[in-house]
């Protein structure tokens, strides 16, 4: 079940002692290994056509936590999460606010709890490294084959992201790949065998091919933004089923 927060009433600073949270999930199954306890925080850079969350774009927005409240807010749910699961991290573009995430896995950790990092990479710094110390799983979005297309969809840079991969490689962080796929634009077997290509040097668990769907229509309209993709029809099963044959 999302839980939704109320809006801030002023502009939140961000600061690394305290983290600008849009909502939590208490009990999310596709986010992650085994059933998850999800914080979509607030704030992202990206600009993806098929973004789900247009509500965490803005970083002047969220509820201010401590490390620790959350930390406290999780463990609650521990008796649902089973063997593999835990607390993952997202957005919104959680690595935005990297000294945060990086205190909150260390205070998950110490519990023995698993943290799983739901990002689409920036380019590495101390932040990031000190975020990957403590994270046990990190699901990161490929979004398109060419830094032409990254630049021109989404307002990122592709080399960022395979510079992050190469370094949750280096710090031996388990790797699940995602990939949206959507027809017409990245629903082709070209376009799949590219993003397979990219990372041949890069050390991952599995390719996950998610179909396009339209579900955050209603998002979009309710914040008064058009959905750049409202007339391109959701992807059936049978494509992703064509295109994971590749993988």
């Amino acid at each position: 079940m999302r839980l939704l927060q109320e809006p801030s009433i002023t502009k939140c600073k961000m600061k690394d002692s305290v983290g600008y949270i849009h909502s939590f999930n208490s009990l999310g199954a596709v986010d992650g290994p085994g059933i998850r306890f999800i914080v979509f925080m607030q704030g992202c850079p990206y600009r993806c056509p098929y973004c789900h969350n247009p509500d965490t774009r803005e970083f002047s927005g969220g509820i201010p936590y401590s490390p620790l409240q959350v930390a406290d807010k999780a463990v609650r749910y521990r008796t649902y999460f089973g063997e593999k699961g835990g607390v993952t991290v997202s957005g919104g573009e959680p690595l935005c606010q990297g000294e945060f995430v990086a205190e909150l896995f260390k205070l998950l950790r110490s519990r023995g709890i698993n943290t799983c990092l739901d990002t689409a990479g920036i380019k590495p710094d101390k932040a990031v490294e000190r975020v990957l110390e403590h994270t046990d799983t990190v699901l990161c979005d490929i979004k398109f084959p060419t830094e032409e297309m990254y630049l021109k969809r989404v307002g990122g840079s592709l080399k960022n992201t395979l510079e992050f991969l190469r370094l949750c490689n280096k710090m031996g962080v388990n790797v699940i790949i995602r990939h949206v796929v959507v027809p017409g634009m990245t629903d082709t077997e070209e376009s799949i065998l590219a993003i397979k290509d990219l990372l041949s040097d890069i050390e991952y668990e599995k390719i996950e091919l998610l179909p396009f769907r339209k579900l955050c229509t209603q998002k979009y309209k309710a914040l008064g933004i058009e959905f750049p993709l409202k007339d391109t029809p959701e992807c059936s099963k049978d494509t992703i089923k064509k295109l994971k044959a590749l993988l």
